[in-house]
């Protein structure tokens, strides 16, 4: 079956310069968007820029630290003044520390929270400014499987994503007491083959890795893609976050019991953290920005995709049915 056509839009992504945002920004460039990118490197913007154009597309780097609320507004207005009203964009910018709670600085803290979180509430901000005169476009939020169900060693990055899908439903719930024509979309992903696991700043003594089954961010970027036209309210990607967000809504309990036996060494490679390595978590690391990680040799380029209605229906049907089972069996106890 031959993709959708979509006719040429205006696109701004955050985080674009490496991971899931790159190679979100390569597949929109294939229909020929417009697209403005948002990260802190700008000779890593012009890469990916030069590979927009060879796409078909047109790209415009917007160096931005995405803490910073004024940078933010200010790469917004660029893109519409040099490329066109803002049709879609999309917040994926995120930093995280692997490592215990109680060895992490306020600091390091502070720092995930304000890149990603802040960062999401300051692209939303910006995007609405341009939106709402309008009434028209798509806001496009970058979650995680973490947003529901929380793990070992990333609380600063748990926490910011809990909290980016709680503002998230605030705002849409505003947006539809406005009748506001607006589109808000999450997509939840699972683990994914980026430069983060290279680059992310740790207090583990064994490079990180990611937790459960790793998807290339090419799959990322089509969920990405199918949001920004479609903007159902959530999308799930990967068996894997469907069973973290369900099991967590079934079995609370069960979870943290299985993570606590499991996710602490499965974040853990074999290979020692060099004391010389570089982190960007204040600042980016030049030469390791691209689309995919360490991780090429265990990930997968498929991945089941559910709205978070459907995966809700599925957890419905499925806990009424146990509970008749339950009850059943109960009665038939009691003869």
């Amino acid at each position: 079956m031959q993709p959708a056509h979509h006719p040429q839009q205006t696109v701004v992504i955050t985080g674009a310069s490496a991971g899931v945002g790159r190679a979100t920004a390569h597949r929109f460039a294939a229909e020929g968007a417009r697209i403005g990118l948002i990260a802190r490197d700008p000779d890593a913007l012009e890469a990916v820029c030069r590979e927009v154009a060879q796409m078909g597309g047109q790209g415009l780097a917007l160096p931005a630290d995405v803490a910073d609320p004024d940078a933010v507004f200010a790469a917004a207005a660029r893109a519409e003044a040099e490329l066109g009203p803002i049709d879609v964009w999309i917040n994926d910018a995120m930093v995280t520390v692997f490592s215990p709670f109680w060895e992490l600085t306020p600091a390091e803290f502070r720092r995930v929270t304000e890149v990603t979180y802040l960062g999401f509430v300051h692209g939303t901000m910006a995007a609405l400014r341009h939106m709402r005169p309008r009434d028209r476009g798509t806001i496009v939020q970058v979650g995680s499987a973490l947003a529901y169900r929380a793990i070992p060693l990333q609380s600063a990055y748990c926490g910011a994503k809990h909290a980016a899908r709680g503002f998230t439903d605030s705002l849409r719930s505003e947006l539809l007491h406005a009748n506001s024509a607006i589109r808000l979309s999450m997509v939840h992903l699972p683990a994914v083959n980026t430069p983060q696991f290279d680059w992310a700043r740790t207090h583990l003594n064994h490079q990180p890795r990611p937790a459960g089954t790793i998807h290339q961010p090419e799959v990322a970027a089509d969920a990405i893609h199918r949001a920004a036209h479609e903007a159902e309210r959530e999308y799930w990607l990967g068996a894997s976050t469907d069973v973290a967000i369900l099991g967590d809504m079934l079995a609370p309990s069960l979870a943290d019991s299985y993570l606590a036996h499991n996710a602490v060494e499965g974040q853990s490679t074999e290979v020692p953290v060099r004391p010389d390595r570089p982190d960007n978590l204040f600042q980016p690391v030049p030469g390791l920005h691209a689309v995919r990680g360490s991780f090429s040799n265990e990930a997968t380029d498929r991945a089941l995709r559910l709205s978070g209605g459907s995966a809700r229906g599925l957890a419905a049907a499925g806990a009424l049915g146990l509970a008749a089972i339950l009850g059943f069996a109960a009665g038939r106890a009691r003869r």
